[in-house]
């Protein structure tokens, strides 16, 4: 079996949408198809994509179905300091993310340890943890190779007013 043709499968968006039990709609399946061709894109850029195919949608349609295929389970949601949700079609294996800090580039990070919350809390005051999420800032290759200045980054707030 060529197993490089199946990690580059197109995904079956409308089998995916009747499994989850939504209705199959030309925004949702763009929508997927945009996420997917687009990992950790925010709402907007995922807007623009899709507004190639459907040039009615409206952005506002665009972060309802959003909404519904995080709820699904069809899309994850990132949330990121000082930068608008992310959205990516990997889902369910609890990966994590690193950020360059100059860039702002997002990249897939693979669970530290084992599976799924593959990071356990000393004390999670009687819940159950289902995932967790981290995300590493850092500096990517590239911004590294572009020069030394500002390899340290700003704070992602003021403290010197606390």
């Amino acid at each position: 079996m060529d197993t490089t043709a199946t990690l580059h499968a197109q995904p079956d968006w409308p089998a995916q949408l009747r499994a989850h039990t939504l209705r199959v709609t030309r925004p949702r399946t763009h929508v997927l198809q945009a996420v997917h061709e687009h990992p950790h894109a925010s709402a907007d850029e995922v807007h623009r994509a899709v507004r190639a195919l459907l040039p009615e949608i409206t952005v506002q349609s665009v972060y309802v179905v959003l909404a519904d295929l995080d709820r699904y389970g069809l899309i994850r949601r990132i949330d990121v300091p000082a930068s608008p949700a992310r959205y990516e079609t990997r889902t369910g294996d609890n990966h994590h993310h690193a950020q360059c800090v100059r860039c702002h580039r997002i990249v897939d990070v693979d669970c530290i340890v084992g599976s799924a919350p593959c990071l356990t809390p000393g004390d999670a005051a009687g819940m159950t943890i289902l995932s967790a999420d981290v995300l590493f800032r850092a500096i990517c290759a590239d911004c590294r190779e572009s020069g030394p200045d500002s390899i340290i980054p700003p704070p992602l707030h003021d403290t010197t007013q606390e």
